[in-house]
Order: C-alpha cells, then structure tokens, then sequence
C-alpha cells in the first residue's frame, strides 16, 4: 500500500516512523516533510493548502492512503475535498474539524447538551469585552476564536493583563478575529485524552500530560508543547468513563444532530478538578508533541488501524499498547516561542546511539547541502520508553548531552510530577 502523510512536524515523522515498520506499507510520501521523514519516505515540496496539486498528485502516483497530520487543512476541508475524487483520507471533514477550527462552536456544543466546561462569555468588540473584565475576578482566561497553533491562550492575573490580551487578539495576533472568548479560570490539573473513531465506532487511544510553559516550573509564556509523558498520572477507570460519558460521548451526538460524523483523531484537552473533567478546547487530531509520545507504546500496525477507520471497521480492529512509560522533550531554538535564528546546523546527530525504545522526532528541521538544519522553533523530540519514567528521563538527558547543541534549550523538568525527586 502506498500511504501519504500531510504535513512536516515532529507528529508526521512519528507517524511516518511507525507506518515505516508496516508490511502492508510499500511506499511512503510527505507533504512537505522535515529533515527525518527524508529518511524514510519521500518528501513533497508542495503547498499542502493548495488542494488540487495535492489531489493531482495523489491520483498521479496512485496513493491509496492519505492521513492528514495538522490542523489547517482540516479546518479548511481538504477531507471533503479529496473524498469527492474517490481518495481514502483519514481525519475529520470540515463541519466536524469547526471542535478545533472554532472554540465558540465547541463552547456553544458544551452549553447544548451540558457538557461540563468553563464559564464562558463571547465578545465582539473591545469596549464590551474590557466592561466585562473590569466586573470580574482574576485570574481569567482570554482565548482567541481562530486557529492558533496552540498559542492563542492567555492566562491573565490582573485586569490590566486581560485588557492588553483583548486588545492583541483584535489586533490580528492570530489572524483576523471576529470574536474573542473569555473564560473562567479553572484550578486543576490538565490532561490530554485520546480517542479515535471511524464515524460509528470509537476507541481510545492514550493519555498524556503536556507542559505548555516555555520554562521550567511551569513558567513564561505559552508554546505548541515543551514535551509530554504517557500515560498521564491522573487518568482512572472511574476518571475515564465520565470522560467517556459526559465529554465525547455527548459530543459526538452534537455533530450527528447537524447532520455529520466524527472520523479520525479526537483530542480532548481537559481541566480535571476534584476527579471530575472539564472541556478545555478540543484539536481535531493528534496533539504535538502527545502524538510522540504515545505511538512509540503502540503495538498494533498503525496502517490497519488507518484504514479500518476509512472503511468504518474500527469495531474489529484490536489495539494493543505497550505497558511501558514514555516521555518526550522537545528541543527548541533559542529565542522560541519569540523571534528566533533559522537554518542552524544541527550537527552531531549521528553519533547518537538509540536502543530500540529511544526515538528522536524531527520537528522544524531542513537538509541543506547535506546538512541538517534548525527552521523551525520546535526543532527535535526526543523520546524514550521505560518501565519507570525516571529511567526514560536519563535516556533523553544522555542523548541531549551526546548532541550538545549550542542553537537551542528544552526544559529539565518534562515530567516533574511522575519523576521520583
């Protein structure tokens, strides 16, 4: 089967990598890919947003998969676009994508069929907005309606921080905003859940906790992820089925009221108080850097579970999971989530020597005259498996010191609340 991947993150190679070791897989494409996918698939300089290139090409090289790994494409249709050609395509179509392409959408959901979220207020214009602050308490939570990486999210402690994250969100820090979305502060502890589904039927696909904060602590501004762990130490039977009960199972009833379905990844960020979950925002497919973390523990082909979900045969697919840990840091450029410098040598990279439960992803990387290079602020992930987390941790701690990288930083602590002092 000739499989493509859309995409060029640290998710895709994951996704490459694991479809790589397939037998049912015989070749494999990356849209636009990064500096590891080259390795193991070809990589497509083609403009993933550009449709019909990417539907020509598809049918030109008689793809017969196409799994789509970002967001904006999703939002934007690509599924519905090149389903209308006859192409199997894994992810969710457009009106389903809207849980991730539009927060106030998903809100609106939660407030319908009473799944529990944060108290929440939509604004369209400044002045109303900055009224609505002044009569409130801190800290609160100022959320941009659109896509925006991960970023568009400011916890505000004082009134003076929430009017100035108002004002950037209308200002077009994340693209044009219509609305913005501010919520009420929930004191908990986060974690990310997983499930996947084929439209009929749906499975679970793993637990994790990221670290959103650029440094350690939990401190500085927000970013697309400074690494994750799996499974996540909150996660129960009991926690789990009212995750079931009361986020998804009432979520995916909503799409099926407006006349659609859910296919693909479904991430549920969720806020978890008192043992109870609450409705963050939810990403129409595999977080970043989650996804790194949680396929290394899958022991099933990753192909079958694909296609199983475009031929709506999830139900009698099997998915089986490693028992071990694993963590995952994320090696940044320096400067990120600000300004930073580009096309950085990475060198060293092969001298590192990794066991068979170590994985270093490809993120915001290039080759260039046979050089690896830094072009993104997300540059490496680094993983590894192990029966305890603190063993993972001195795998990832020995394979960063071995490359010793003087363009960029990750954070120390990934991990903090699993790893024994």
């Amino acid at each position: 089967m000739i499989v493509g991947i859309i995409g060029s993150g640290g998710r895709e190679h994951a996704i490459c990598q694991m479809l790589k070791t397939s037998k049912k897989v015989s070749e494999l494409y990356c849209f636009p890919g990064n500096a590891g996918t080259s390795k193991i698939a070809k990589n497509i300089k083609l403009d993933i947003n550009d449709f019909e290139k990417l539907k020509n090409f598809i049918i030109n090289k008689k793809i017969e998969l196409v799994i789509i790994g970002p967001e904006k494409p999703l939002v934007n249709g690509v599924v519905d676009y090149l389903e209308k050609f006859g192409i199997k395509v894994f992810g969710p179509n457009k009106i389903a994508s809207q849980l991730e392409g539009s927060k106030i959408f998903t809100k609106e959901i939660c407030k319908k069929y009473n799944i529990p979220t944060a108290k929440f207020g939509v604004f369209n214009n400044i002045k109303e907005a900055n009224q609505f602050l002044k009569e409130s308490t801190h800290p609160i939570v100022i959320k941009s309606d659109n896509l925006a990486s991960g970023k568009g999210v400011y916890i505000c402690n004082n009134e003076k921080d929430s009017i100035n994250a108002v004002k950037e969100i209308f200002d077009g820090k994340f693209g044009p905003a219509k609305n913005v979305l501010i919520e009420e502060f929930l004191n908990g502890e986060e974690m990310s859940f997983f499930i996947i589904s084929d439209g009929i039927s749906i499975q679970k696909f793993g637990t994790a906790q990221d670290h959103k904060r650029v440094l350690d602590g939990d401190k500085g501004k927000n970013t697309g992820g400074m690494g994750a762990y799996s499974p996540s130490r909150l996660i129960t039977n009991e926690l789990e089925e009212k995750i079931l009960e009361k986020i998804i199972s009432p979520t995916l009833k909503a799409l099926a009221d407006i006349g659609t379905n859910y296919k693909g990844f479904l991430y549920a960020g969720l806020m978890i108080v008192d043992n109870d979950p609450y409705l963050i925002e939810y990403n129409v497919r595999m977080g970043d850097p989650e996804c790194q973390t949680i396929l290394p523990m899958l022991k099933t082909d990753l192909s079958e579970i694909f296609l199983s979900c475009c031929e709506n045969k999830l139900s009698q697919i099997q998915i089986k999971w490693s028992k071990k840990k694993s963590l995952c840091v994320v090696l940044c450029s320096n400067g990120y989530p600000d300004e930073y410098s580009k096309n950085i040598e990475i060198e060293n990279l092969e001298k590192i020597k990794l066991d068979s439960d170590d994985f270093i992803f490809h993120a915001g990387t290039d080759e260039k005259n046979n050089k690896v290079v830094a072009i993104g602020g997300r540059v490496l992930n680094f993983v590894s498996l192990s029966e305890k987390f603190v063993d993972a941790k001195k795998n990832i701690t020995k394979h960063l010191k071995d490359l010793n990288w003087s363009g960029g930083f990750f954070r120390k602590d990934i991990g903090y609340k699993v790893i024994d002092k």
